[in-house]
């Protein structure tokens, strides 16, 4: 709540503050993997409309959806044709407004994916560049340059894609000749845009206004600290650097001083909506920075709403590694007067079950353990929070897929395994004892894009919806209680004393969240028995790898 004095009677009045994404709790919906309506074998939009009612139930604030707009799927989705139209394996327009009627009616908000840095190649304007001369408009709309060397035959510099090998790939002019290279960051498949070309923003201008007059409530921006390049495409200090991390690490290439001006700019567009019927549209930008306080710099009050804090993902088990991630976000980011935006998975990383195990622990639990205190610790951390599809589910990493239906690019690129993200996105189970789980409405033949292996029966969500003490019963508690108590959702926290390994930290009027990193039980932070827990805790006790909640009139200072 805010006080300020009326304009005309000077009197003091108070107005409501709070808008609605400061302490959002969105589910990441991976179209494709969601739920198939059509038997294809592929998630669709219409499966996303059916797997609504669901997701209210589990008591999400908003669905953020993967890109379903038309794309020849090089990197499933992600290489975007028509940034307004939906590709048809997902649907049609119609299709998605009526997704958008049912979530209005059920109060659940809508972000899309937009996808910014790069294009596809059968992009209409790419594919007007390539059949263009050097020096053309056409080419301006894109990264090309010549190559070095006697024949031009070396790329412009020594950049690589962060999906492995060169940045550059080499076009063969009209003439039948080698020709110029153009610039892509992840994929050839992928051709970067030149931000610096007006016709680009203006294209971005139209597509946003396009959706925001559809009726969604906001955009997740990929690679927000993208779009813009150095002017004069030097050559990186460590040109490899990207590829080795599978991060934005190349300083040329990446978090560029021009890209605030883009977020400004949307920021301004989502107002002017806004100022029309006083709903708040959302930017949330997939912004990897060294720091926190250069992150801050992108939820400004001018720029982003938010952005997602991936050090609490990346963040080693430990409970020192935790405590610094969080003070560094609420100081730094907290500071700007945004809020803090958690996430713990997406579809770009190996899944929490799976990370936090270790090896010869297998079938022991750890990492399900682990998972589970982490979903209490980030719901009750001030902010927004973000799920990924089967988080709530307690899913683990598909680690087995053969290489023969392997579809990320990374593995394409280099034929190593490693980082590869097809084992976070195998299609969800919802129901039965065999492939493929209620995913598809298909025949019994029918295979899901990806398989699923047998033990998914597990973790199908008719099974996790009647067994209290499953991840889907915890995540809906949590949700629950976070929307009741004033003291979670937005705010601030205070650390307690604890012991060695033990995570403490009070909410507002006497809000205790503690987690256990250890394996040993300790002497919990609060007498009595907890209000909720990530596994069985007495009173008084807390278990290793265990969270739990309380609300307590007393707490150490």
């Amino acid at each position: 709540m805010h006080n300020r004095r009326h304009a005309q009677t000077g009197q003091r009045v108070t107005i409501d503050m709070h808008r609605w994404w400061r302490d959002a709790v969105i589910y990441q919906v991976y179209v494709r993997s969601f739920l198939d309506s059509t038997g294809d074998g592929i998630g669709d939009l219409a499966g996303v409309r059916a797997g609504l009612p669901y997701l209210k139930k589990l008591g999400v604030d908003g669905v953020w959806l993967s890109p379903f707009y038309p794309s020849p799927q090089h990197d499933h989705g992600y290489d975007v044709a028509d940034y307004c139209d939906v590709d048809p394996v997902f649907g049609d327009l119609s299709e998605f407004d009526l997704l958008m009627t049912d979530a209005r009616r059920l109060g659940i908000k809508v972000l899309l994916d937009i996808v910014p840095n790069h294009c596809s190649e059968e992009h209409p304007w790419f594919q007007e560049a390539l059949v263009a001369a050097p020096g053309s408009e056409t080419r301006a709309r894109f990264h090309f340059a010549d190559g070095r060397g006697p024949d031009g035959s070396e790329p412009p510099n020594n950049w690589h894609s962060m999906f492995g090998g060169p940045a550059w790939s080499r076009v063969t002019e009209q003439d039948g000749t080698p020709g110029q290279w153009y610039l892509h960051m992840f994929t050839p498949e992928q051709p970067d845009l030149n931000w610096r070309n007006p016709e680009v923003g203006a294209h971005f201008d139209h597509a946003l206004r396009f959706w925001l007059d559809r009726g969604v409530d906001g955009f997740r921006i990929d690679v927000a600290a993208g779009l813009y390049k150095h002017p004069e495409l030097p050559d990186a200090p460590d040109p490899e650097a990207d590829a080795r991390t599978r991060d934005s690490v190349n300083p040329l290439a990446w978090n560029q001083p021009e890209v605030h001006d883009v977020w400004r700019h949307w920021r301004s567009v989502c107002e002017e909506y806004t100022a029309r019927d006083g709903q708040e549209r959302l930017l949330v930008g997939e912004v990897s920075v060294p720091t926190a306080r250069e992150h801050a710099l992108y939820v400004r009050h001018d720029e982003l709403h938010q952005a997602f804090f991936f050090d609490l993902l990346s963040a080693p088990w430990n409970a020192d590694a935790f405590r610094k991630v969080i003070s560094h976000a609420m100081q730094d980011i907290a500071g700007t007067g945004s809020t803090v935006t958690w996430v713990l998975n997406n579809h770009d990383q190996v899944r929490t079950v799976t990370r936090y195990g270790e090896l010869g622990t297998e079938g022991s639990g750890l990492g399900a353990a682990r998972a589970r205190a982490a979903a209490l610790l980030m719901l009750a951390l001030p902010g927004a929070a973000y799920i990924y599809q089967g988080e709530e589910l307690g899913l683990p990493e598909v680690v087995d897929l053969p290489d023969d239906v392997l579809t990320d690019p990374i593995f394409r690129r280099t034929g190593s395994r490693a980082r590869i993200r097809d084992g976070c996105r195998v299609p969800l189970p919802w129901s039965g004892h065999a492939s493929p789980f209620g995913f598809t409405s298909g025949a019994e033949s029918a295979k899901p894009w990806l398989p699923q292996p047998a033990y998914f029966a597990e973790y199908a969500t008719d099974r996790a919806l009647a067994d209290t003490h499953s991840f889907w019963h915890l995540y809906r508690d949590g949700l629950q209680l976070r929307a009741g108590l004033p003291q979670l959702g937005e705010g601030a926290l205070r650390w307690l004393d604890t012991q060695p390994g033990v995570l403490a930290f009070v909410r507002g009027d006497g809000l205790v969240c503690a987690v256990n990193f250890g394996t040993a039980p300790t002497p919990a932070p609060v007498s009595g028995t907890p209000l909720l827990s990530s596994g069985p805790c007495a009173p008084g006790v807390l278990p290793g790898s265990t969270a739990a909640w309380w609300i307590s009139d007393c707490t150490n200072p």
